[in-house]
């Protein structure tokens, strides 16, 4: 953007012709006669040839002796400064050529162009009550406003706004950019203004007393507030859905909102008011990002709602790569001039928004019923999108509805969109309910099958339990109980025997030398040995009703319910001769084994634990080998 010189107050007379503050010169070498035929001459011209410049030049827009605002659109004219370098003076020099013409259709709406315009327009003011007026740029995201007023005396007043400049910059904190002028009652004030934006070129200009401006600045902010308040009910109620449902549609629905609220947010002007005041930046990136935004949430939200990743997979993909689109681009945009960023994004909303419309008509067509309600509230969408994308770009002249054709729409969608939730979670559950109807009327004959299927899995998983449960107990080696078994199941005797008041016994049996068979034969042969002895551990003992256990090794242990000391040495005395009696056999190899066995009777009545037993019976076992192994001994 260029930044114009203020113009020095100084005294100038147009010198256009038909202006009614200009001078007409007569020629000393013309008489009267000759002097009113050639006027009436050049004015028969001005009127073939030039009437619209003529119309527009001669006639100033005047405030009635009652009016509070005046549209300023029918009598202004434009230049259009393509390289945007005229000055001031250059302009005022242009209007006197006639090189200023009247808008077309009196709509000052030209999308998006290069360069400056400029906007000419004569006042008189004939309200003798109001003398100080408001000039209102009814866009808000025009970047430079240059207002140059210029009074019958010569005085020229200067200001300038628009959001390149800070907002407390602006006469009135006003969403649109504002100008206090003074305009004296009866006088003509030449107004020019120029307009320089990268964004969509629109200068709706009108002029208010400040009675008039209030009441219009509360209508204004009252439908706003109606609207964005629909759109908080919607947040708000849409959100405990989500929270209560989690459905991921819910989800992006209320993205969809917030983005789409902060584009008509920047749209309107009310963020660079109320979210960024100071900063221009955010002000100048704020419409593309927005934008980008809500595409984001418009495609997801679409992808969700309508299940396309199972109902069109195709569909599905080309509406990730759109989405991929707009992230690229919401990036591109943080770096991207404006005029090159934001008509990019306004263009792309069309197709973007088409295309939500295309894969809602493919999944309506396979009988999904609430896309119906979804296509019919992305019509009205589509339809306020559009307004607002041709009024963009200068194809729709500004009206109420074109200015608000896209907060109509967008109120209609979402209200039409989250009746179109609620029915899809309403066809869900049907969908559920059926299914389990389906699932109670069939269950019934399923429960005798699946009864009998049942026992007969419990009975095997029982069997199965018992192995479990007797693989977990035995020694994987010797097939005799383990020690944890051992634990429990002495447990189990000791309190039968304190209970029947029968003594029991425990005997500690230690291989002698195991660690020289397994040095000299190896481990394997070691394995050997140790099954052949608790076979002959096993078989020696069984009479007798032993517990016995593998403890560890080459230590075995048992217990001898019913057996006091005596009778239990004399076991474990027939148990070490049957050992020396039966040599092990582990291939051609003929094996001795002997061993030591300690005894000892547990006593009942000093309530003695299965620990404290163990540790009197490995004593008796270790006095044993103390006296040279291959003997019985008890302590």
């Amino acid at each position: 953007m260029s930044t114009l010189p203020r113009t020095p107050e100084r005294r100038s007379t147009y010198r256009a012709a038909g202006n009614p503050g200009g001078t007409g010169m007569r020629s000393p070498h013309t008489t009267p006669r000759e002097h009113r035929t050639l006027a009436a001459g050049l004015w028969l011209l001005l009127l073939v040839c030039f009437p619209l410049v003529a119309n527009a030049r001669d006639s100033p827009a005047r405030i009635a002796a009652d009016a509070s605002y005046l549209p300023l659109a029918p009598q202004t004219t434009y230049l259009h400064d393509a390289d945007g370098t005229t000055t001031v003076e250059g302009a005022k020099r242009q209007l006197d050529d006639g090189r200023f013409v009247p808008l077309p259709n009196g709509d000052a709406s030209f999308g998006f162009q290069t360069g400056a315009f400029w906007f000419h327009v004569r006042v008189t003011n004939q309200n003798p009550r109001e003398q100080r007026w408001l000039l209102v740029q009814q866009y808000a995201l025009s970047d430079r406003i240059d207002v140059y007023a210029r009074y019958p005396d010569g005085r020229t007043v200067h200001h300038a706004g628009g959001d390149s400049f800070p907002f407390e910059q602006r006469s009135i904190r006003y969403r649109h950019p504002n100008f206090w002028l003074d305009l004296p009652t009866g006088e003509e004030v030449d107004l020019l203004v120029r307009v320089q934006s990268q964004s969509s070129m629109q200068v709706p200009l009108f002029l208010y007393t400040p009675a008039a401006f209030a009441e219009l600045s509360r209508d204004g902010q009252l439908g706003i507030g109606i609207y964005y308040g629909i759109l908080l009910a919607l947040f708000f109620y849409n959100l405990v859905l989500w929270l209560v449902l989690r459905d991921g549609s819910y989800f992006w629905y209320l993205f969809h909102i917030s983005a789409f609220g902060l584009v008509l947010f920047t749209l309107n002007g009310l963020g660079f008011e109320y979210l960024w005041p100071h900063s221009t930046w955010l002000a100048d990136k704020s419409v593309p990002l927005s934008v980008c935004l809500a595409q984001i949430g418009m495609q997801q939200f679409a992808r969700t709602f309508l299940d396309l990743n199972t109902r069109w997979r195709l569909g599905d993909r080309i509406s990730k790569a759109i989405i991929a689109f707009f992230v690229l681009l919401g990036i591109a945009a943080t770096q991207l001039p404006y005029h090159v960023a934001t008509p990019i994004a306004s263009a792309a909303v069309f197709p973007s928004i088409v295309w939500i419309a295309v894969i809602t008509l493919m999944v309506v067509r396979t009988g999904y019923r609430p896309a119906k309600v979804f296509l019919l509230a992305w019509a009205m969408f589509l339809l306020g999108t559009g307004i607002f994308v041709a009024l963009a770009f200068g194809l729709l002249p500004k009206t109420f509805i074109t200015e608000y054709g896209v907060q109509i729409g967008s109120a209609l969608e979402m209200l039409l969109l989250s009746v179109a939730l609620g029915y899809r979670y309403a066809a869900l559950r049907n969908e559920n309910e059926r299914i389990v109807r389906d699932a109670k009327n069939s269950l019934e004959a399923q429960v005798v099958e699946r009864t009998g299927e049942l026992r007969q899995a419990m009975s095997e998983l029982e069997s199965a339990h018992h192995r479990l449960r007797e693989s977990s107990r035995l020694d994987g080696l010797t097939d005799l109980y383990n020690r944890t078994h051992f634990r429990e199941a002495f447990e189990h005797l000791l309190s039968q025997s304190r209970n029947s008041q029968r003594p029991i016994s425990l005997l500690m049996i230690d291989l002698d030398h195991f660690k020289r068979i397994n040095d000299t034969y190896g481990h394997l042969v070691g394995d050997d040995c140790l099954r052949c002895t608790s076979n002959t551990l096993a078989e020696t003992l069984r009479p007798h009703g032993a517990l016995l256990a593998r403890f560890g090794g080459e230590e075995f242990i048992a217990a001898l319910p019913g057996m006091g000391l005596g009778e239990a040495s004399v076991v474990a005395e027939e148990l070490r001769q049957a050992l020396r009696a039966q040599p092990c056999r582990s291939g051609e190899l003929v094996i001795a084994v002997s061993a030591s066995i300690g005894v000892h009777c547990v006593d009942l009545e000093a309530r003695d634990s299965l620990e404290s037993a163990l540790q009197v019976a490995d004593q008796a076992l270790y006095a044993a080998k103390a006296e040279g192994r291959d003997c019985v001994r008890t302590l």
